[in-house]
């Protein structure tokens, strides 16, 4: 994946001035009505739109400045150019102000209608937002209307030009000394108007659906972030369908802390084991997040240190490799001794030249709560 700022062909230091010269120089170089058919001036297309996505914001251009693409893929909410333009019209929608004043054809005269977006809340254990899962959910939105094929017109009806507007959806009148634009109110921003609509519909176009759909949930996400599904949201007559965005919502896991694409586990050690060293069982998150791998303790480990085991933790979200795992080790001490095992500790209290213990009468461990 290229810099960003070299898809632009600018300087790190360049102002949003520079950055909007740069993008519309390219976006004119590579607009798809100048190179029909041609997929490799619509890739570079939608390279430089995503491009100047990021750095025209300036939160996002400051994340990627300091962490590059890792810190785009953590920030959530699908940013980043790896989950940016998929589709040229979705540029067009996003930018096509700046577009009309330099391009011809579509992009220029009035913007495709599209359908609204949707939003729903998925829920996923941890397991699932680690691995990857495939999730089944019920939306409900409008699509196009199956009698008349999304066009609005009954059988053997023309959808016509709007008159007021003549097909611009948008109509200008004087408010003042200002030209003020606004939505035509003979066809309400369709651009079109029927004479006899389509009787299931009404003329409308979309008729209301529930269905359930599949949701491929990648691994690595986390709680908050948003998947895009395009072209699954509302329909619309004589336009693109909406998209639908699923907000995830992750369960935690008392085994596990999460920390970006590192996870960080607590386990428990006696002061015994702590200070003679020996084998320990840790948890994993293999298997499904229940999986179990044995580690080496060094004789000495203190309270709180810790143990790094690399590439063991969350895969990265649409990228090769994974986090870390910190195991931190929690020494344990024990509350209540046997007489015999306090007979042995102060055996090595005099051995490491302990003083000031408490008397053998009341003992270490002998006050009550």
């Amino acid at each position: 994946m290229r810099d960003l700022y070299e898809v632009l062909g600018v300087e790190r230091a360049a102002s949003q001035s520079d950055l909007k010269k740069a993008y519309r120089r390219l976006a004119q170089q590579f607009h798809p009505d100048k190179n029909p058919d041609d997929k490799s001036a619509e890739e570079k297309f939608k390279e430089a739109a995503n491009a100047y996505q990021v750095l025209s914001d300036d939160e996002q251009r400051a994340v990627y400045d300091r962490y590059g693409f890792d810190g785009l893929r953590r920030g959530g909410g699908g940013g980043g150019p790896g989950a940016g333009f998929s589709n040229v019209e979705d540029i067009f929608s996003a930018f096509g102000d700046m577009f009309g004043d330099f391009f011809g054809g579509r992009s220029s005269g009035r913007r495709q209608p599209r359908g609204a977006d949707l939003k729903i809340d998925l829920g996923l254990t941890f397991a699932e937002a680690v691995w990857g899962c495939t999730k089944d959910v019920k939306v409900t939105r409008d699509i196009a209307c199956a009698t008349c094929k999304g066009s609005g017109a009954a059988a053997g009806s023309k959808v016509e030009t709007c008159a007021t507007c003549r097909g611009k959806g948008q109509v200008v009148h004087a408010q003042g000394f200002f030209m003020v634009q606004s939505t035509c109110p003979q066809c309400r921003g369709a651009g079109k108007t029927i004479k006899d609509p389509c009787g299931e519909c009404r003329g409308r176009g979309t008729m209301p659906e529930t269905s359930t759909m599949t949701v491929t949930v990648p691994s690595g996400v986390d709680h908050g972030q948003t998947l895009r599904l395009a072209g699954k949201g509302e329909a619309i007559s004589g336009g693109a369908t909406g998209h639908l965005y699923v907000v995830l919502h992750v369960q935690g896991d008392e085994r596990f802390r999460r920390d970006g694409d590192d996870i960080l586990t607590e386990i428990p050690v006696s002061f015994v084991k702590a200070a003679l060293g020996g084998e320990i069982e840790v948890y994993t998150l293999e298997d499904n997040c229940d999986g179990v791998a044995t580690i080496e303790l060094k004789p000495g480990t203190q309270p709180g240190d810790v143990m790094v085991r690399r590439g063991q933790g969350v895969p990265h979200v649409n990228a090769q490799g994974r986090g870390d795992q910190v195991i931190q080790f929690k020494v344990e001490i024990p509350k209540k001794l046997s007489a015999r095992q306090e007979e042995l500790l102060r055996e090595l209290a005099g051995e490491l030249g302990e003083e000031g213990l408490k008397s053998e009468k009341r003992g270490l461990f002998s006050r009550k709560k």
